[in-house]
């Protein structure tokens, strides 16, 4: 039978793990002023390393039908150390070619993380996926929030090249996580057996419904790449310090928990569909009164409702019919971070070319694309 029961211990484990891994994950963005000034690079170069950690998620389908078959629990064990790793050390790279390749083991160690922990979620949120979703989505945005102050801290301790003494903690983190999901599988429900063609067949079946969801997230990654990248870049080019664009981001990113955990339940009372026309309305007109007023005051808005899509989203994915929820989720971040890829490499030029505030006017006339995109999504965002 179908579990459905909400496993709150089980689900706060999980989304724990999420916070510990994305912590080091949010390093690069209050970074780049340093690193830029250090290595002497441009928005285009900077564009580069994100592409470089959003890389190894075109692996996802590959390395979902691996955890379908494997235990999935080592993914998210392991990853939050090998991450830490990688991240802590981003500050002693001494040319551009050494930070490109720490920056992509990191992604390879996130694509890890994010292919299984969510259907983890699913199996532990019985029949409550979007709460289990928004739970699991908070802890990333909520590393999200303390992650570049933390590090903003250690470099005001230890200069850049000292945050490498933050890495324990991710190392600790995952002998943690094996003490307490080391018996995650023990009831895990039994999965249908695998047919041969099955993966064909569910790309074809589900074709249209990756379309929309990649239309989605073509419009809404640009804004948010800009935001969540550049922004501290766009503050300290106007003049501002690096602890002033840390915070600005820490905010931005805080405010992003509150949409997150809103709209999981929302969507859960009142349907994906209606949840996500309202959250791309939001994001929109949010974003074009921070552009106008020019003011930090009106991040929070934009942050609540330019979160909000992410657990809607891999909850609509989440419920569908198909009985490989792994694979799944695996396209699903392929697309999500495929797009984002691409787009953050557009931004960048963007940005060389005509300058951040010019460029963020482009990304916010692109994000109206979601709000057309979020009804199309109706046959399957119920």
């Amino acid at each position: 039978m179908k579990n459905k029961q909400f496993k709150r211990a089980e689900v706060l484990t999980i989304s724990t793990a999420h916070f510990m891994h994305d912590i080091y994950s949010s390093f690069l963005a209050p970074l780049l002023p340093l690193l830029i000034e250090k290595l002497g690079m441009s928005l285009f170069m900077t564009a580069f390393l994100d592409i470089a950690r959003r890389i190894p998620f075109l692996l996802n389908p590959f390395l979902g039908l691996i955890a379908e078959k494997t235990g999935l629990k080592y993914f998210v064990i392991l990853t939050p150390a090998i991450t830490a790793m990688s991240m802590s050390l981003i500050g002693l790279a001494d040319s551009y070619s050494v930070l490109m390749i720490l920056i992509f083991v990191a992604g390879i160690s996130a694509a890890l993380f994010h292919v299984p922990s969510p259907t983890m979620i699913k199996e532990a949120s019985g029949d409550r996926v979007g709460a289990g979703m928004s739970f699991f989505m908070v802890g990333g945005e909520a590393a999200r929030t303390l992650g570049p102050l933390i590090v903003t801290a250690a470099v005001s301790l230890w200069g850049l090249e000292g945050i490498y003494k933050l890495m324990p903690l991710g190392i600790v983190a995952s002998i943690v996580l094996y003490i307490k999901l080391k018996d995650f599988d023990t009831n895990r429900p039994l999965q249908k057996p695998k047919e041969k063609g099955d993966t064909k067949k569910l790309l074809k079946t589900y074709k249209p419904f990756f379309l929309m969801l990649g239309g989605f997230l073509l419009f809404q990654a640009a804004m948010k790449s800009a935001l969540t990248l550049y922004l501290p870049v766009y503050l300290v080019n106007q003049g501002e310090t690096l602890w002033y664009a840390g915070i600005s981001i820490s905010v931005l990113q805080l405010f992003g928990i509150i949409g997150t955990m809103a709209s999981g339940n929302v969507s859960d009372k009142i349907g994906r569909k209606t949840t996500l026309v309202i959250s791309s309305f939001g994001m929109v007109i949010s974003m074009a009164l921070f552009l106008w007023f020019d003011t930090i005051f009106l991040l929070p808005l934009v942050g609540i409702f330019l979160f909000a899509t992410g657990p809607v989203l891999m909850a609509t994915v989440q419920s569908t019919s198909s009985h490989m929820p792994t694979f799944m989720n695996s396209m699903y971040m392929s697309i999500n971070f495929g797009v984002s890829a691409s787009i953050v490499f557009g931004v960048g030029i963007l940005g060389d070319s005509y300058g951040l505030h010019v460029t963020y006017i482009i990304c916010n006339i692109m994000a109206i694309g979601c709000i057309p995109m979020a009804f199309l999504l109706t046959k399957y965002a119920r």
